[in-house]
């Protein structure tokens, strides 16, 4: 939902005109913006009371970065970003759609050819950003948008290398949503890093909620959610049968037994692919009878 500037909005962020707000989070606010040639675009504005600190900057700098290595495949493409300017921001391409989570709450869960689509959408998604040599660690529903030509993942404000060094995107640091967290994130083996294959949980948990319309480990509060990750099984009810077994093997507590990106991208492509549902033919009267 698209909601007006508020008075201490800027009217601009360098070439960019802004015309509403999309959203916020800890890294900043998102704004509808229009660029130069008149397009409608996406602005991630970096919070102006962070600016001073070295680590925030930082960390932008990182999400433009890792913005720019994954191409855009099922992810919402670069186009500008400037980490200089005060405050930084960064331009992507606008998705005019809701995310997964509004989707659901609004339509109720997801099913037959859709679903697929998401989940099949969803892979391709990981499957570009694992070939970029990044791992996006917070995929959730609400980082996921639903645009008339397939699902856009959005958001690399936590994201890392394969290989991380730096010191804005420690392994150890407990950053993103729990809800979607792998285990390994909550009880780390020493030496272990942390590897593409908790994304692939995230995916599982993600798309068992498009097709449930619940999480599959629920809990009171953020440690009882944790506790469930790390000892308790998830709850698939109502997941359909050609699905189950792919986010069973993606939610498994090893990480080396979970399934690639690619392996999921390419068991949804070979597998059998559900319709959607026909809606009940509604018959219509005139005076003759129905007809």
């Amino acid at each position: 939902m698209i909601k007006p500037l508020r008075p201490d909005d800027p009217a601009t962020l360098g070439d960019y005109q802004l015309t509403g707000r999309l959203g916020s989070g800890g890294m900043g606010s998102v704004f509808l913006g229009l660029a130069p040639d008149g397009r409608r675009v996406a602005i991630k504005m970096g919070r102006a009371e962070h600016m001073d600190e070295a680590e925030f900057r930082g960390r932008f700098r990182s999400e433009v970065t890792r913005s720019r290595q994954v191409p855009p495949l099922a992810t919402a493409a670069v186009l500008d970003a400037d980490a200089d300017h005060d405050p930084p921001y960064l331009v992507v391409e606008f998705v005019d759609g809701p995310n997964l989570a509004a989707l659901v709450r609004d339509q109720g869960p997801l099913a037959g050819a859709t679903l697929h689509r998401t989940a099949t959408g969803l892979a391709t998604a990981l499957t570009a950003i694992h070939g970029a040599g990044v791992i996006h660690r917070d995929l959730k529903p609400d980082n996921v948008l639903v645009a008339p030509d397939g699902v856009k993942v959005i958001d690399f404000g936590i994201a890392q290398a394969f290989d991380v060094t730096s010191r804005h995107t420690k392994p150890d640091r407990l950053v993103g949503t729990i809800t979607y967290m792998a285990p390994e994130r909550f009880d780390p083996v020493a030496g272990r890093s942390l590897t593409a294959a908790a994304d692939v949980f995230a995916w599982g948990a993600v798309v068992a909620f498009a097709a449930t319309g619940n999480t599959p480990f629920a809990g009171d509060s953020a440690s009882a959610i944790a506790m469930r990750i790390l000892s308790g099984t998830p709850d698939l009810t109502g997941l359909p049968g050609w699905l189950r077994p792919l986010v069973d093997r993606a939610l498994t507590r090893d990480p080396a037994r979970r399934p690639t990106a690619r392996e999921l991208l390419d068991a949804l492509l070979r597998g059998e692919q559900p319709v959607d549902p026909v809606p009940a033919k509604k018959w219509k009267w005139n005076f003759f009878g129905r007809r």
